[in-house]
Order: structure tokens, then C-alpha cells, then sequence
């Protein structure tokens, strides 16, 4: 599912925090935080830039504006922190 700047209150620059899973041990997660950029394939598109990874900014994935609000998240899916 494509999202772009019509769909989100985010733009390219901005600071935002997700729940990252551990591609190697999926039992681990953690907030961590991304950039919201330019997808480099789809100038159009935003992506989420992490762990110098692009990763499409689409309606599947949680993007909270601040650290505190996704740990409140994280702390209700998985327990405290």
C-alpha cells in the first residue's frame, strides 16, 4: 500500500519514532528512532530511514511524532520497557 504526502501529516526531515522488531531474534523489539525521507526509488514516495535502511512509509507501519508516545505503545503491546 503506497502512501504519499496527501495521507500523512509527515514530510521529508522530520523525526519520528517506530516499534523496530529484530530481523534476526523476532522475540526482541524496541523504539527506535527514524527519519522520514524521500524514498530514493520513488522521489514522490516518503520512506522511513533506519539502521541505513529505506523502508516504505506506508499505512502498515506504526509512526508515532514522539519517543514518548511510542513507548506508551510498545508498553501495551509488550510490557514496560
Amino acid at each position: 500500500m503506497e502512501l504519499n504526502n496527501h495521507y500523512t501529516p509527515y514530510q521529508a526531515g522530520d523525526v519520528v519514532y517506530v516499534i523496530y522488531r529484530n530481523p534476526h531474534t523476532q522475540s526482541v523489539a524496541n523504539v527506535q528512532e527514524a527519519a522520514v525521507v524521500h524514498d530514493p526509488e520513488n522521489p514522490n514516495e516518503l520512506a522511513l530511514f533506519l539502521y541505513e535502511t529505506y523502508y516504505p512509509l506506508t499505512h502498515e507501519v506504526a509512526v508515532y511524532s514522539t519517543e514518548a508516545e511510542a513507548e506508551e505503545a510498545y508498553s501495551q503491546s509488550f510490557g514496560d520497557l
